[in-house]
């Protein structure tokens, strides 16, 4: 009888359990992991490319509620989402095996086993595991070819290239830039070009982590580690394993954090708190700040040896007043992506909205035209766009005067509106994406009160 090529990993505490799946399943399948400690899983998955895990839901005595194996489902899962996992337990616990299908789990089998039974389940399995590799592969690839928008300017075409040539190696990356320009999607574009495509891209926003998690999300904790420390747990540097951690707004760590950081980034090693024994790491690291970095550490709030150690390669990204010639077909793009999102076709623009566009002075860079434009698509009618859908005509950098083809599109759409709605400024004022303020200004100014 042939073999099939899958690769099996059975846990279990017992080894008289492990002897006697092994038996059973070498004469049927290729390989045959077995180990007796649930801790082993990580290395084990993280080395072999594994189809499926017999999986034991308890491992200490007096502890038979299967929580354990809940908890080591839910691990495989993360590490390894095309892995399936099997349940199995000595005790008959149902309950819990229900809920572990319900969370991922493929089956679950009682011990002691039926043979024809535990070999039927094992290879549908198997079956399932090929299926969602094919899937996963297609996924991949439509990922891989994600569209970018580069566009013309001197400055955001420098930083594409820089970033192209420093995707193929592992240096460490610095991106630089406003809010809103773009450094997450800088970041995946270089984890994207790069050999480690295929493995995790794991987002760490540090400004919103607080002094007292960053330990434990960053670096994981062992159970009891802390009261609420239920489990063991892996933190986002375990999970990045092999692929690209992403550490965006490093400017916002205190400084009494940075030396932790700076020592894992050093040693290659994460020791997760209340443990003692630090775990090798295999992570491309690319960070990320809107802050004046170098004006930190003069000021003393960021450390220096920190910096020299994210910033193999500096990226900084131009804000979009830098780029103004980006503007308008960066803005049709975005457009088409978001009507991409929603399954929408033919969407355009009005002819006079790409002057506002190219006015406007985009605070927010690319994450403001971004929101405007997929609120406006919500909002407008016809598969078409205008200023007011926009929201853009409320500002003060424009520089009018009686000329000025803006002041008279602005003229005419507030005089439109105005009377629409029989003079309601509420009403106009909402139309318009204006506030009540805001309208009476321009009211004034275009001497409309009448």
């Amino acid at each position: 009888m042939r073999k099939k090529l899958a690769q099996i990993l059975v846990v279990d505490d017992q080894e008289e359990i492990l002897f006697s799946a092994k038996m059973i399943l070498k004469k049927h399948f290729e390989t045959i992991f077995t180990t007796n400690s649930p801790k082993k899983i990580i290395s084990i998955l993280s080395e072999n490319d594994i189809n499926v895990v017999l999986l034991d839901m308890n491992y200490r005595i007096g502890f038979e509620d299967g929580r354990e194996g809940i908890h080591w489902l839910k691990e495989i899962k993360t590490l390894s989402p095309n892995t399936i996992v099997i349940l199995m337990t000595a005790f008959g616990k149902i309950e819990t095996a229900v809920e572990g299908i319900k969370i991922g789990a493929f089956d679950y089998v009682l011990k002691p086993w039926n043979n024809e039974k535990l070999l039927e389940v094992i290879d549908k399995a198997v079956s399932e595991s090929r299926k969602n590799s094919k899937k996963t592969t297609s996924e991949k690839a439509e990922k891989t070819e994600k569209k970018y928008f580069v566009g013309t300017s001197a400055k955001i075409k420098q930083a594409y290239s820089i970033a192209e040539k420093v995707a193929r190696t592992d240096a460490n990356v610095l991106i630089l830039g406003e809010n809103g320009t773009g450094k997450y999607v800088f970041a995946e574009y270089i984890h994207q070009h790069s050999e480690r495509k295929n493995q995790p891209f794991v987002h760490v926003d540090l400004g919103s982590l607080s002094d007292n998690l960053f330990e434990s999300e960053l670096f994981g904790y062992a159970k009891g580690a802390f009261t609420d420390a239920k489990i063991d747990t892996p933190g986002r540097f375990e999970n990045a394993s092999n692929g690209t951690i992403f550490l965006d707004e490093i400017g916002n760590i205190p400084l009494h954090l940075q030396a932790k950081l700076l020592h894992v980034l050093q040693t290659k090693t994460v020791t997760r708190l209340g443990e003692s024994k630090p775990r090798p790491l295999n992570v491309r690291v690319i960070a990320a700040t809107n802050s004046d970095i170098k004006a930190e550490v003069k000021n003393k709030t960021f450390r220096e040896d920190l910096l020299y150690r994210i910033n193999t390669m500096e990226i900084n990204l131009p804000s979009l007043r830098e780029r103004k010639d980006d503007i308008v077909p960066m803005a049709n793009f975005i457009l088409e992506q978001i009507a991409e999102k929603y399954n929408q076709e033919n969407w355009r623009f009005e002819d006079n909205v790409a002057l506002y566009l190219e006015k406007y002075p985009w605070k927010g860079n690319v994450r403001e035209m971004e929101n405007k434009i997929e609120r406006a698509l919500i909002l407008a009618e016809n598969n078409t766009i205008s200023v007011m859908d926009l929201d853009i005509l409320d500002f003060e950098e424009i520089q009018e005067n009686d000329e000025n083809p803006l002041s008279e599109m602005e003229k005419g759409a507030i005089e439109k509106a105005l009377f629409k709605h029989n003079g309601n400024i509420s009403k106009t004022a909402e139309e318009l994406g204006l506030s009540r303020a805001a309208l009476y200004r321009r009211i004034e100014k275009y001497d409309l009160k009448n």
